[in-house]
């Protein structure tokens, strides 16, 4: 959900860019079963994050069928590698369809499964890590991921501002993980963080 002030964010899409056909068709995908997908907006911004930090190995906790991948994948050498998980293998083979038809397939390995334990199985580290699982995971992703990411590596995470839920003074789980998750980012001395108010709220924490 966007939270930015709705002219802004009508002016902010406006403005965008028209994407590949591609993903344009997953984001109609989106809208008409109502999924959630980072959208355009934060899509080039992960591009982006991919393209200054040269990466050449990422991992996605929480890939749906495969939007941010797609950005990510796009911005990659033909040397970069990008795992994603998702507990759904439809959403896996819906992913692959459209990495097929871009022809990004050989950059991107879809493991089905829980997110946090196929990471926590992974060896090596990584120059970016997204996190888009569930919320009242988050807590616990911070543990896992500062030691999978390399030095200068950058941790992004989906969802900060949570459709303004961070605000209520009486948070449900989801909340809490994410207001526990974001005071992790802040008081630890591991990452240096910083929250983007771009769509849902984007993290961004590099590796000390």
């Amino acid at each position: 959900m966007d939270i930015t002030n709705p002219p802004i964010n009508n002016y902010l899409y406006r403005v965008t860019p028209p994407r590949d056909g591609i993903l344009q068709e997953m984001e109609a995908l989106a809208k008409k079963h109502n999924f959630p997908i980072i959208g355009p907006l934060v899509g080039r911004f992960l591009f982006q994050m991919a393209t200054i930090t040269k990466a050449q190995k990422i991992f996605e906790l929480g890939s749906g069928y495969g939007y941010s991948a797609y950005w990510f994948a796009s911005a990659m050498g033909k040397k970069g590698k990008i795992i994603c998980t998702d507990g759904d293998e439809k959403n896996k083979i819906l992913a692959e369809s459209f990495f097929k038809r871009a022809k990004i397939s050989n950059k991107i390995t879809f493991k089905v499964g829980n997110a946090l334990e196929i990471l926590a199985a992974t060896k090596g580290t990584f120059d970016i890590i997204l996190n888009d699982v569930d919320k009242h995971q988050y807590p616990e992703v911070f543990d896992l991921v500062i030691p999978k990411l390399k030095k200068g590596g950058v941790f992004i995470t989906d969802n900060l501002l949570w459709s303004s839920k961070v605000l209520d003074p009486h948070p449900d789980a989801s909340t809490l993980g994410i207001l526990k998750f974001t005071h992790k980012i802040y008081s630890s001395k591991k990452v240096f963080s910083t929250i983007l108010p771009i769509r849902d709220g984007i993290s961004v924490s590099v590796k000390l």
